[in-house]
């Protein structure tokens, strides 16, 4: 019950979160759903981290504020990261599995759907250039605020 209550509020932030952005260049990139998949994989594991990536999708796209792009990068990178802090127990595993799963493996699996979505063909390197770009700063700023909690010892892991 305790993992689904907190699981449940980073839903709930993610989807408030996602209303801002941080300029990077010309860009725009949105990485707190990053940041909670990190601290998620790390806190209540690969289930309720995945069920909570599907579920902010959801919500997001409900209520206009994603795409459908979020559900494949933000679930493969919420699975891959809790699979890889489970194998090494580091946080560094948790943020590295979603740079990886976000920023490339979910930017290769929506780039047909994107192309679908957008009825011509996109560059499959600003695919994954904007997905990697918005991972890489969610999974640093999760990493950052899980080595926080860790030092103040206020991180219960889920082993």
């Amino acid at each position: 019950m305790k993992k689904l209550i907190i699981a449940s509020i980073c839903v709930a932030l993610g989807v408030v979160l996602s209303t801002t952005s941080i300029p990077v260049g010309p860009a725009r990139i949105f990485p707190f759903q990053h940041m909670i998949n990190v601290i998620l994989a790390v806190v209540v594991g690969a289930r309720f981290s995945v069920g909570a990536a599907f579920s902010t999708s959801c919500l997001r796209n409900v209520l206009a504020l994603g795409s459908p792009l979020a559900f494949p990068g933000s679930m493969i990178g919420a699975w891959l990261s809790a699979y890889l802090y489970k194998k090494y127990n580091a946080l560094w595993a948790a943020a590295l599995g979603e740079i990886i799963g976000t920023g490339l493996i979910g930017a290769l699996v929506s780039y047909p759907i994107a192309n679908f979505l957008l009825g011509k063909p996109l560059a499959l390197l600003t695919l994954i250039t904007s997905f990697a770009m918005s991972s890489v700063a969610g999974a640093f700023i999760g990493f950052i605020v899980l080595q926080i909690l860790s030092r103040r010892h206020l991180l219960h892991k889920e082993a």
